[in-house]
Order: C-alpha cells, then sequence, then structure tokens
C-alpha cells in the first residue's frame, strides 16, 4: 500500500516587516540579514493570532471532502498554548469535524511535525480509509533587539496523510537520530527561546550528514537517485550549510540541480521566517511550486529539531501532484500588510503570552479567517470571523 502525503496547505500571518527596516532599526547591515541569514521578510504575529488559528487556517484550505474524512488530528508544535489540553482540540472546533475523532499534539522542537508524519503513516496502513490530519504550526520567538531576532516567523502547514496520496508517496526506510544536546531550549516560564547558534549549526549539519549517510547504506542509493534534497530551514543559509557539507566542492550536473532546487526551497521562506515544525514542509511546497521537479522523482527530506533529533527520508513524487499544493505562495504572500518597526514591536509586546489577566482584542484590524479573541476566567476564546 502506498501511504503519504495527499494535500498540503500554508498559511501565516498577514502582516510582514522587511529585513532592510529591521536592519536599519538594529544599526546593521542589511547584507548581515538578507545573505548572512538568507532572509527577505519576516512574519509578524499580532495578538489576536497564535497555533490555533494559524493551524485552522492552514487546514480551512485543504478540501471538505478529506476534512470530512479525517479520523486522526495531530498537531505538531513547540509553541503551544496549553499545558494540559491539545491545541488541535480547539483547530477541531473550528474546523467542524467529526466528534469521533481523535486529537493529540506532538513536540521535540522543529522535529515533531516528521514524527507526527510517521505516525499518520501507521494509522493508516492499519485503517487504509481514513485520512489523517497532520498540522505544523508554531511562532519563533526570540526577543527584540536580540541576535536571533532576524530568524524569528510563524505560519502553519496542514498535510491529509492517506493511501494513494497524490502529492508525495513516503518510502518506508527513514533514519532518525537522537541525542540529548543543549543547542536549544524555551523553560515553561519563558516565551522566548534561549539558543547557542553557532554550536545548534554544528549539531545540525552533524545530524544531517550522519543521517543521510546511513539511508545510503541502508538503500544503497547515491545522489544520482534524488531530484532535490530539502531541509528544515530555521533560517534559508542553514539548509545550504547542510548541502554544502555534503558536496563539499562536487559539481557535477547532479549536484548543481540539488543546489538549484534547494534554492527554490528556500524562496518562500525567505518571505516569512522560522516556522520552526513547519519549517521543512513549507519549504517542500516552494520546491514544488519553484523547483526543476517531475512526477516519479525522488526527493530526500531533512528533518531536524534542536535538544536534539534529526531524520532522513524520502518520497517519490505524484503525477497529480500541481492539483494539491494550494496557490502560488509567492504571489500570495504580495498581499500582506507591511508593517513598521515601532509597529511590529508593539504587536510583538501585545501577545497574550503568559498574561493571567482577562483580555478582548480588537479583532477588526485582523482581516484572517480565524482570530482569538482574548482571554476570560484563563480560558482563550477563538472565533471564526
Amino acid at each position: 500500500m502506498e501511504i503519504g502525503i495527499d494535500q498540503i496547505t500554508f498559511a501565516t500571518t498577514p502582516f510582514y516587516i522587511t529585513m532592510d527596516d529591521l536592519a536599519d532599526a538594529r544599526q546593521v547591515d542589511p547584507n548581515k540579514y538578507k545573505i548572512g541569514i538568507g532572509q527577505e521578510c519576516q512574519a509578524v504575529v499580532p495578538p489576536t493570532q497564535d497555533i490555533v488559528t494559524l493551524g485552522a487556517q492552514a487546514a480551512s484550505k485543504l478540501s471538505p471532502d478529506s476534512l470530512r474524512n479525517v479520523s486522526t488530528l495531530i498537531v505538531a508544535t513547540e509553541s503551544g498554548v496549553d499545558n494540559s489540553k491539545a491545541s488541535g482540540i480547539y483547530i477541531k472546533r473550528l474546523l467542524g469535524l467529526n466528534d469521533y475523532i481523535r486529537v493529540v499534539e506532538t513536540k521535540e522542537a522543529c522535529y515533531s511535525a516528521t514524527a507526527a508524519l510517521q505516525f499518520a503513516r501507521g494509522i493508516v496502513a492499519l485503517n487504509p480509509s481514513e485520512n489523517v490530519l497532520v498540522i505544523a504550526a508554531d511562532i519563533a520567538r526570540y526577543g527584540l533587539n536580540t541576535p536571533a531576532e532576524v530568524t524569528q516567523g510563524a505560519g502553519a502547514v496542514a498535510m491529509i496523510v492517506s493511501q494513494n496520496p497524490r502529492v508525495l508517496t513516503i518510502e518506508n526506510t527513514s533514519v532518525a537520530y537522537t541525542k540529548d544536546i543543549m543547542d536549544f531550549w524555551r523553560p515553561l516560564y519563558s516565551m522566548e527561546a534561549y539558543v547557542d547558534g553557532k554550536y545548534s549549526n554544528q549539531v545540525y549539519v552533524d545530524f544531517f550528514l550522519k543521517t543521510y549517510h546511513r539511508y545510503v547504506q541502508l538503500t544503497g542509493r547515491s545522489l544520482a537517485d534524488f531530484a532535490a534534497l530539502i531541509f528544515h530551514l530555521p533560517y534559508t543559509k542553514m539548509g545550504k550549510k547542510g548541502l554544502d557539507g555534503l558536496l563539499q566542492d562536487d559539481a557535477s550536473p547532479v549536484a548543481e540541480r540539488l543546489r538549484n532546487n534547494l534554492v527554490a526551497e528556500q524562496k518562500v521562506s525567505r518571505q516569512v521566517g522560522n516556522l520552526y515544525t513547519g519549517s521543512l514542509y513549507l519549504g517542500l511546497i516552494s520546491l514544488l511550486q519553484n523547483g526543476d521537479v517531475i512526477p516519479g522523482e525522488r526527493i530526500g527530506l531533512f528533518s531536524y529539531g534542536s535538544g536534539a533529533e534529526g531524520e532522513f527520508y524520502s518520497g517519490i513524487l505524484q503525477p497529480d501532484y500541481r492539483h494539491q499544493i494550494g496557490d502560488d505562495l509567492l504571489q500570495t504572500l504580495q498581499k500582506r500588510h507591511q508593517l513598521s518597526i515601532g509597529e511590529y514591536e508593539k504587536m510583538f509586546n501585545d501577545q497574550l503570552g503568559m498574561r493571567e489577566e482577562d483580555i478582548i482584542y480588537n479583532i477588526d484590524a485582523d482581516p484572517s479567517e480565524f482570530v482569538l479573541v482574548g482571554q476570560q476566567g484563563n480560558q482563550r476564546i477563538y472565533q471564526e470571523k
């Protein structure tokens, strides 16, 4: 039985800033952000948005027929809104999904969407008539005027996992690798993450090489068997570090095609920023919309979550993939509203976060379909506009 991604969609906030404006405000050379990090723009989260609203918006773009047949909803996130209740239960209500459904949340930094995808494959293998909805939703938040501010971002990717998938059939061989490493963490008392950036970069590349080479040992495949290798992109330059670690000075046609398709993967992420769990899968959409790939070809995927866990696996592109990957994201993102740095900083500081007090937000300024209205009696209030 072939199982994999049948549909995939993306949603982000209606607001963004440019790296030129951020660099000017922080008094640094814009090329430090645009070339050194590889970012052009960054999604900005208003207080009326969180992972629930972002996840619901991404999933609402999937076909109604596929949602009606969902038996399990898994939300992968490291930006949870409750230490007990799964964020997916709010999303389930907003989407109007059947009550006879299981809903859970997975966490392991930026990696857990891949774990959710693999879990979903197992559920479909046992129940081939069912669909599993996997949502990767996150808000990357490090703090204003911090070294990692430029690697913030937000958004959600929603995927239907089913038999006979129309986007990507996931192959059985995968290699996961896990070690207890303190390269990035966020204690329960903090809204902002802590990161050892240079060390994390080294661990990322090391985990990629270990999992890729182990995959090659198990399958007997080589670079020539891949049309593209795509990466988790906390910032777009990180994917280049991973691929460069593998290709070195290889100038063969195969290597050049892999480099060109990495650029295609990076295009949308350059305009949005870091999605944590969703970054790899936003990269997949970007590759399929902008890259040099054709049905029947193999794509390699490297998932990484600090702390740390990595996984390399592969999939075969399906004939009907172009009709299941949503609208052209580069065009869609042009409709967002650009903020000044002052407006961005106010939105950043107005987030609900860990506040205990009741608060009601003005939702009129947010054109999104689903919004966080506020908090009353320690309960978050969500609404479909």
